[in-house]
């Protein structure tokens, strides 16, 4: 495992070792904090888009592993417009000893990993977001006790969340539902594909289908950024995939709720539900940090 870039691109035995490093380094810093197994590395972290739990869980679970992060914020690089994809990786590679970025084309990541010599660690881009799907995964799994065979349901936009929670599933072993209304759903295309992983897959425009008796409820903004100009006719759209009290009726009476955050309340979600006692949003993304300390730690450290 040289870099992290899709869910995909690992066996279900690798990510299960890689969810199970995660356990171990959050019972680890529980319990007085972590081995400096980082000591003297420096992570790159390179942003197009904005974030909050990106840059704070990378920075601090370098800083927890011993090492040292540095943010590269879009004025100082200006990926593949400033600077070339080819020269920025083989710049940073001899200088740093890994690469994170948070970008709008998945091109740009495999340019990275392409070129550079360290490991590339995809933080989100327009296509997928993996990281986030492995700390979802830490989320359910300290919450039940075991992933397969629990039903897993989208609700809202076919987005980058979706397309690598559809990974994890295959991986891991979960059932997973897609509820995103007609116009906003991966082609047939990416669906044949997430079967080919193996995932047990319904695709439905019907909420009420997609909800029925899921133990894991997921929602996501209903406009990704980029998306801004869409909006208005989005909020037309969506209302019926609002995670509410009586949505989430719908579900397993022991169904708990994630959102990747930031959330939007009162569109995809309403206060009393993700702040309800069903909700898991705020262990999710504190799960940030253990899930990427796992992938720092097998990528950087030579574990």
């Amino acid at each position: 495992m040289k870099d992290f870039l899709e869910v995909g691109d690992y066996s279900a035995s690798e990510l299960e070792a890689l969810l199970k490093l995660a356990v171990q380094l959050k019972l680890e810093w529980q319990s007085g904090g972590n081995r400096p197994v980082l000591g003297g590395k420096v992570l790159a972290m390179v942003f197009q888009k904005a974030s909050l739990r990106t840059r704070v869980s990378f920075e601090v679970g370098m800083l927890h592993l011993g090492g040292n992060a540095l943010y590269l914020s879009p004025q100082e690089i200006g990926l593949g417009q400033r600077e070339s994809i080819p020269d920025v990786a083989r710049v940073l590679s001899g200088m740093v000893q890994g690469i994170m970025a948070r970008v709008f084309s998945p091109d740009h990541l495999t340019g990275l990993a392409q070129w550079a010599t360290v490991p590339v660690i995809n933080g989100l881009s327009d296509k997928s977001h993996p990281c986030q799907a492995m700390a979802d995964m830490l989320t359910i799994y300290e919450h039940f006790g075991h992933l397969r065979g629990l039903k897993l349901a989208y609700l809202g936009d076919s987005n980058n969340v979706t397309y690598s929670l559809a990974e994890a599933a295959a991986r891991f072993g979960l059932k997973f539902a897609i509820g995103s209304p007609q116009g906003y759903q991966f082609n047939e295309t990416t669906h044949a594909y997430f079967r080919s992983l193996g995932v047990d897959l319904l695709v439905t425009d019907d909420p009420l289908k997609a909800i029925d008796g899921a133990d894991v409820v997921y929602t996501d903004t209903w406009t990704s950024m980029g998306q801004e100009a869409e909006a208005s006719e989005r909020r037309k759209v969506f209302p019926p995939y609002q995670v509410n009290p009586d949505l989430l009726a719908k579900a397993a009476p022991h169904a708990v709720v994630l959102h990747c955050l930031p959330a939007h309340r009162g569109e995809e979600i309403t206060d009393a539900v993700a702040d309800g006692p069903q909700s898991l949003l705020f262990q999710q993304a504190a799960n940030r940090l253990h899930a990427q300390k796992a992938i720092l730690v097998r990528l950087m450290s030579g574990r």
